[in-house]
């Protein structure tokens, strides 16, 4: 995967979705129910009528190419006794390349310990599976893939998902949840300890640049700002989580600000800062700004897995 990381500036264009924000026709400010509205008229497209860039099909590669590098490591360690969630999964393709002889043949070392592989669960909003995923589900042992659709991940129970020791956002939830305390709260509940969620942001602020320094043209799409207004930024609120260990590289080879992050669950006191949304505007992906709800990014909310 080296070597596909080395072309990430030929093939980002055409993996990376181009940022659209829906706009009213009226000039009132559009309310949070209004906006809503449109980003879940963008969840049901179909067809032609799905906006550019609102990206369904993300291969395997793709993840491995973006992901920080600790993904396939993280991936191709997994054993049959192990679990991976993939939030907003769209038509499944990554999970599906998981099980392919071709993931095996560009991963040869650790095949014989990862045997019949890890489980898979696939979530998205709506059901976007193609015949390639009920072939392969019919190949594979009964329950080794699943498939949820219909709901948000808040909403599923522990009971219905139970534990994993790998959790993958591809511009999914992270991305698009209007509620991003409580989104990250659950996933952390449904991660085990030691075990990692990857993801990763467009057109956010790097840890390490101010605003000031980005190209002027830069439209932010996620912010996050202090009680007292002063700009926090998704990685420094993330490393405000307890029982987190979390690492952030920016990328700005596509002449966009983007930043990847992997964080690891060192314990089950998790703890997570939590944020008011003050703006949501529907888009692939929307455009958010989040306040924290208390001065210095007090800790306010529990994610218990048990």
């Amino acid at each position: 995967m080296k070597k596909l990381r080395g072309l990430l500036p030929l093939i980002l264009l055409a993996l990376l979705p181009h940022p659209t924000i829906a706009h009213s026709a009226s000039a009132t400010v559009p309310s949070f129910s209004d906006e809503t509205s449109r980003q879940e008229a963008i969840y049901r497209t179909r067809g032609e009528n799905v906006p550019a860039g609102y990206v369904v099909d993300r291969s395997l590669i793709a993840y491995a190419s973006f992901l920080l590098p600790g993904f396939d490591r993280s991936l191709a360690a997994l054993g049959p006794k192990d679990r991976w969630l993939d939030i907003g999964a769209g038509r499944g393709f990554a999970v599906l390349d998981y099980y392919t002889d071709r993931y095996d043949a560009m991963h040869a070392e650790g095949r014989e310990r990862r045997g019949r592989k890890a489980q898979a669960v696939a979530i998205s909003i709506e059901d976007r599976r193609t015949p390639r995923w009920h072939e392969t589900a019919a190949r594979l042992e009964t329950g080794q893939i699943r498939y949820l659709s219909g709901k948000r991940l808040r909403e599923y129970s522990a009971e219905e998902l139970g534990r994993f020791q790998l959790i993958t956002d591809f511009t999914g939830g992270f991305s698009y949840t209007q509620q991003l305390s409580l989104f990250m709260e659950k996933v952390l509940a449904l991660l085990e300890v030691n075990g990692a969620f990857y993801t990763m942001l467009l057109d956010v602020r790097p840890e390490k640049q101010a605003k000031e320094v980005l190209p002027p043209d830069t439209q932010l799409l996620t912010e996050i700002e202090s009680a007292e207004g002063a700009d926090i930024g998704v990685c420094s609120w993330l490393k405000r989580i307890d029982c987190v260990q979390v690492t952030c590289e920016s990328d700005m080879q596509s002449g966009r600000p983007i930043e990847l992050y992997q964080i690891v669950k060192t314990c089950e006191n998790v703890a997570v800062p939590a944020l008011e949304t003050r703006q949501f505007q529907a888009g692939t992906p929307p455009l958010r700004r989040f306040v924290a709800k208390h001065p210095h990014g007090v800790r306010t909310t529990k994610a218990t897995g048990r």
